[in-house]
């Protein structure tokens, strides 16, 4: 009878190995005929396949990598193949991550959300394939190369704005998308933050909660944290859906007109809060310029070409002031 359970559990482990060897190598297979399915029979397939892993397919922000990607790879001989999760989702990324290795791609560019990506990606460079995080740094993996936000420096722009728009006197609340590692870009923007307003007097971070990356819960976390502290002046979001919470939040209890809000990413709503008002100013990164970049960086690295292995891209404050000349650039950006 107990030989009879161990075999039972033995074979049961065989077939789901084999199960995920065949779902591995089917989604292989679509990688392949996706590929083939953009080249017409007349044109000859492009030199390099590369992986672009986002965290949001639904989201603005990663339509813009995205966008940046593909026009970068139309003048270089790429075939970019962009996936990434719905809605932000980890555990979906580090499958789709697998699947690109699985595949064989010539190049793999992901954001790495968090400390599970770091076996992944090496697991990648060991097999030969160059490996950029975007957006999101892994220091710790074997990855090749960075591209993306000084997110320290971010933080700290955002309390230095802070600190001048309010004259050095606000009590702060932070919405942040989540911590959950030393290298995650929220993080990192908390705390350039907290270094930039540390030898303020007059101004003090009294909460600081997670939205995980999702308006709901940044509406849900800022409303409770007007609730239990009445005497927040300021809100501080760390993440592009951040300040759309907080400010829904401070409308449901008619505040909205006695809140500071700085949030990131200049990305439609947030222009549109920021026009109204809602939103006093934002921390812009360059994410079109991430894609596009990430694909040269990676054609850099197949041809041997020396490249720096930490790659930052802008970011910048933008006020209401600002928004006429925001305007123009962005409807300029896929020129």
């Amino acid at each position: 009878m107990k030989h009879t359970f161990y075999y039972t559990i033995i074979i049961i482990a065989f077939l789901i190995a084999v199960a995920y060897s065949l779902y591995c190598y089917r989604q292989a297979q679509i990688y392949d005929k996706k590929m083939l399915a953009v080249i017409s029979e007349e044109s000859p397939l492009p030199k390099y396949h590369f992986a672009l892993i986002g965290e949001e397919m639904d989201h603005d922000y990663w339509r813009l990598v995205g966008a940046g990607a593909k026009k970068a790879a139309l003048k270089n001989d790429v075939f970019v193949e962009y996936e990434g999760p719905k809605r932000s989702n980890p555990e979906e990324q580090l499958k789709l991550l697998d699947m690109a290795i699985q595949a064989k791609v010539d190049g793999i560019i992901v954001q790495a959300l968090n400390d599970n990506f770091t076996p992944l990606i090496n697991k990648a460079v060991r097999a030969g394939i160059p490996v950029i995080t975007i957006d999101t740094d892994a220091p710790e993996s074997l990855r090749n190369a960075y591209i993306g936000t000084d997110n320290y420096l971010a933080g700290q722009l955002a309390g230095q704005t802070l600190v001048k728009d309010t004259g050095g006197k606000a009590t702060i609340g932070i919405i942040t998308g989540g911590l959950d590692n030393a290298y995650n870009q929220h993080q990192l923007r908390v705390q350039g933050f907290k270094d930039a307003i540390a030898n303020v007097d007059g101004i003090k971070i009294i909460a600081i909660d997670e939205s995980n990356l999702t308006r709901v819960q940044a509406e849900e976390k800022a409303y409770k944290m007007l609730i239990e502290h009445e005497d927040i002046t300021a809100f501080y979001g760390t993440s592009s859906l951040d300040g759309i919470g907080i400010v829904a939040a401070a409308r449901s209890l008619n505040k909205q007109d006695d809140l500071y809000v700085i949030s990131f990413d200049a990305l439609d709503e947030n222009i549109e809060l920021l026009n109204k008002g809602d939103i006093n100013a934002i921390v812009a990164q360059q994410p079109f310029e991430m894609g596009e970049k990430s694909i040269e960086l990676m054609l850099n690295l197949l041809k041997q070409r020396s490249i720096s292995v930490v790659n930052h891209t802008n970011a910048a404050i933008i006020h209401r002031k600002d928004l006429e000349e925001v305007v123009e650039k962005k409807g300029n950006a896929h020129d």
